[in-house]
């Protein structure tokens, strides 16, 4: 595919007042500066907040519009002009969704699909959307819904045909500093001297908010269409980052909760036999693939029943490292 021209492109951003959303808006107006970048988000007290700081009068490439992507006819407004589309929407607060699941699959799951159709409909060059670690042999209806978006977005190349929009998945794990993270409620627990841990044995991989933005921007760069990226990140122990954030404190044990996982996986291994890996990347490539003769160069097969999991991983923080990373972000 073409180089990206990054200074002429439309950009629309779905979730855009989430915390992934304001960091990549940030990061685009300091080093890319898009001529268009479009904040889509159903938010309309965070997105007056965001005007605020970045404004959107006529001489700002920023631009500010209230929707839902359950709405496909306001998507289809919404892309009208738009270049490139990051989707970042979702409903992911994993206890919340298993009690309300029809609620995760009209945003994460029907969401995605008015996402695909009206950026086909509408002439969008490329799609790269968020995934998680959780969409990897799912226990959760978040990670399952996410899963199904996943398959959604890989096939959508198919239904788009030869030089139509591409589409394509970054899949990574627990974001420092995102909504939901687990920090915010150590720290508070940590001036009551007694932290709750749900299992002491619990790992998960961990990347920094600006990490995931510039990960996301890079491999919209980098792809051909149907691609999972899986980027190499350190894993971390939760009892770690509880002397990280709460040195000194007791730690009550409550007990894991349904939908939680001990360890987290990235890539399992009936995916292996589709990966290639890179000096900071892993790409899961596509089963069926009808849409594009074009090959990925510069990777190497992953051995046969590889496995990317948070508690095999050779990347580990330690408690200083999490504690300096805690204090940044």
């Amino acid at each position: 595919m073409e180089p990206l021209d990054w200074n002429n492109a439309s950009i629309l951003i779905t979730g855009g007042t989430g915390s992934f959303g304001q960091a990549f808006v940030r990061l685009m107006l300091e080093e890319y500066r898009p001529r268009r970048l479009v904040v889509f988000s159903r938010d309309e007290m965070k997105q007056s907040e965001m005007k605020a700081r970045w404004p959107d009068g006529a001489d700002s490439p920023m631009r500010y519009f209230l929707g839902d992507v359950r709405d496909s006819k306001r998507l289809l407004r919404a892309l009208s002009g738009v270049d490139l589309v990051v989707h970042a929407a979702a409903l992911k607060q994993v206890p919340a969704l298993e009690v309300d699941p029809f609620e995760a699959v009209q945003t994460n799951i029907i969401g995605c699909k008015n996402l695909i159709d009206a950026a086909i409909d509408t002439g969008v060059q490329r799609v790269i959307a968020l995934s998680t670690d959780k969409a990897v042999n799912p226990v959760n209806l978040y990670g399952a819904t996410k899963l199904v978006a996943e398959k959604l977005l890989v096939q959508g190349n198919a239904y788009s045909g030869l030089g139509g929009t591409r589409f394509a998945c970054t899949r990574y794990g627990n974001v420092i500093g995102s909504r939901g993270s687990v920090i915010p409620i150590f720290e508070s627990q940590r001036e009551n001297g007694v932290i709750t841990l749900t299992d002491e044995r619990m790992t998960r991989f961990w990347i920094t908010l600006e990490e995931g933005v510039k990960f996301v921007i890079r491999v919209m760069g980098l792809m051909l269409g149907g691609e999972v990226f899986v980027p190499k990140i350190p894993s971390m122990r939760l009892t770690d980052l509880v002397e990280a954030v709460a040195p000194g404190c007791r730690v009550e044990v409550t007990g894991i909760r349904p939908g939680e996982k001990i360890h987290e996986v990235l890539i399992s291994e009936d995916e292996a036999r589709h990966v290639i890996e890179y000096e900071d990347y892993f790409l899961v490539r596509p089963a069926f693939r009808r849409w594009s003769n074009e090959e990925w160069v510069g990777g190497k097969p992953v051995p046969d029943r590889f496995r990317y999991a948070s508690d095999t991983n050779p990347q580990w923080l330690s408690v200083d490292e999490l504690a300096r990373i805690v204090d940044s972000s």
